[in-house]
């Protein structure tokens, strides 16, 4: 066949391709559709603002953003995350080479040739240098579809990782604004603790002074001891963890271990934990749940894996190649010729003999479909059971909020009048310790009440999948230099991130 010939035989067989394996088909279940829950819908609230993706700035409290900021920053699993994205980036470059010619050689060679006649009287003949050089290609035609499901896969799997990113943040925020929390719990209950202890201290003293003037029997003294060394004795636990809530966060923002001073800028803040009654949401919560950065990844790994399945299946058929051979050579000899070659042509594999490998092969990307398919669907199933549980925690958390607060108005008032009985000599000294014992227990009660409501609300947003926005690149600047030192990168840093894994359905490639 000519050479234009072939060329039209090639664009017809190009046209003639067909697609095998299974187109993906999203595996959405019906229920979420007309979801819905009682304590969320009481829980939350359809408003604008704040955002549900800044949903930390309910709390109007800068430390904490200022916290998230630093923790967006320099925390490394999403700096890791980030990483991973443009690795899928990468990856997508590789199976975007399929629709190229995949076999290239361009090859060179001189040698230096002399012979020896040893019949001949004049034995030696002059050498001479031969000259060589050939360019071949290989273009294996997507007769099958496996090159365009190769794409597919390494698409869905691009916007897998951007959405595994997202999770990661979404987890991050979550994680320290609830250590930052815990912070703020344990320094709430310190200052109870120290409080209470004070005030212990002095009926300890006074019971001390009763008892050694002989006014007291010895049982008043001991029992006084007793409650302020059991109050005195949680102090240093309190101070732990505050400690160690703080050393979390710097992990959480990128540090080693140590002081932050930021945290100690607003002595107003300190041991204030605030009480939001309402989770905000610009959206049902069964359409939040399903674009939930995990549950998206998730679809996205499944719209992957299902065109493996085609990838698998091209290899039961022929591969239908287009082969091309260009080469030229000549000699230093004088009078002697040089030649050009072409070579053009089909080439068909087919490995007939593996039918078994490749077939089971295909089941085996199939059985793997279908475990991605059954562990999404328990992710939604297990996203809709912890906004429940959020959202029912976070409304028993405000029923109890007034009642522990009435119920911490009458522990100091009971305190009072059990001193003053105490002192004009109507009841014993037993009254007066169970008066502060009970005071200590409701102020401690109603402070990890609000620490709950606050940490409730908290897992709601996360839930929910809120918390997703950052300001910062995938890759930071350092270490985007670092890598460029290493590595040409190429326009891979500098390309526009393709649009959120939220806002895309994994339906097919988007190139």
């Amino acid at each position: 066949m000519r050479p234009k010939q072939m060329l039209l035989a090639g664009v017809v067989c190009l046209g003639g391709c067909t697609t095998v394996g299974p187109d993906f088909q999203p595996q959405h279940e019906t229920w979420p559709e007309h979801w819905s829950s009682p304590a969320i819908q009481q829980a939350t609230s359809q408003q604008q603002q704040p955002d549900a993706s800044q949903w930390w700035q309910v709390f109007a409290d800068p430390s904490l953003e200022r916290l998230i900021g630093e923790a967006d920053a320099h925390n490394t699993d999403l700096k890791v995350a980030g990483l991973r994205v443009l690795e899928a980036r990468a990856q997508l470059g590789i199976a975007l080479s399929g629709r190229y010619p995949q076999v290239q050689q361009l090859g060179a060679d001189a040698a230096y040739v002399k012979t020896r006649n040893h019949k001949e009287p004049t034995p030696s003949i002059p050498g001479s240098w031969q000259y060589g050089a050939g360019f071949s290609i290989g273009w294996e035609l997507d007769f099958w579809g496996r090159f365009k499901r190769a794409i597919e896969s390494a698409d869905a799997a691009y916007f897998a990782s951007q959405a595994n990113r997202e999770a990661v943040i979404v987890l991050l925020h979550a994680q320290v604004a609830d250590t930052y929390y815990t912070m703020r719990t344990a320094e709430a209950r310190l200052r109870i603790a120290r409080e209470n202890a004070d005030l212990q201290k002095r009926s300890f003293e006074i019971t001390e002074r009763l008892f050694k003037s002989g006014e007291s029997d010895e049982l008043d003294f001991q029992q006084a001891k007793t409650q302020y060394l059991s109050t005195l004795s949680s102090i240093p636990d309190f101070e732990s963890q505050i400690q160690l809530a703080r050393h979390a966060l710097a992990v959480l923002i990128g540090r080693p271990p140590g002081p932050l001073p930021e945290l100690d800028e607003r002595p107003d803040k300190q041991g204030f934990i605030p009480l939001v009654d309402r989770a905000v949401l610009q959206d049902v919560p069964a359409n939040l749940l399903l674009r939930r950065p995990d549950v998206q990844a998730a679809e996205y790994q499944m719209a992957a894996q299902s065109a493996l399945i085609g990838v698998a299946k091209a290899d039961l058929y022929p591969s239908v190649s287009l082969l091309g051979t260009l080469s030229w050579s000549a000699s230093s000899l004088s009078g002697s010729p040089s030649t050009t070659a072409l070579a053009i042509g089909p080439s068909v594999t087919w490995n007939i003999f593996d039918h078994g490998r490749i077939t089971n092969n295909v089941r085996v990307q199939d059985a793997r479909l279908q475990e991605l398919v059954v562990t999404y669907q328990g992710t939604v199933r297990e996203a809709a059971r912890e906004a429940d549980d959020a959202a029912t925690s976070l409304i028993s958390a405000l029923q109890r909020d007034s009642i522990l607060r009435d119920a911490e108005t009458s522990a100091r008032r009971s305190l009072t009048l059990a001193n003053t009985v105490y002192r004009e000599g109507y009841s014993d000294f037993q009254r007066v310790l169970d008066a502060q014992r009970a005071l200590s227990s409701e102020q401690d009660a109603y402070v990890v009440n609000r620490s709950n409501a606050v940490g409730s609300l908290i897992a709601l947003y996360r839930a929910v999948g809120g918390g997703w926005h950052t300001d910062q690149p995938l890759v930071d600047p350092a270490t985007r230099e670092q890598m460029q030192q290493r590595t040409d990168w190429g326009d891979l840093f500098d390309e526009p991130e393709a649009p959120s894994a939220r806002s895309r359905t994994p339906a097919g490639p988007t190139r």
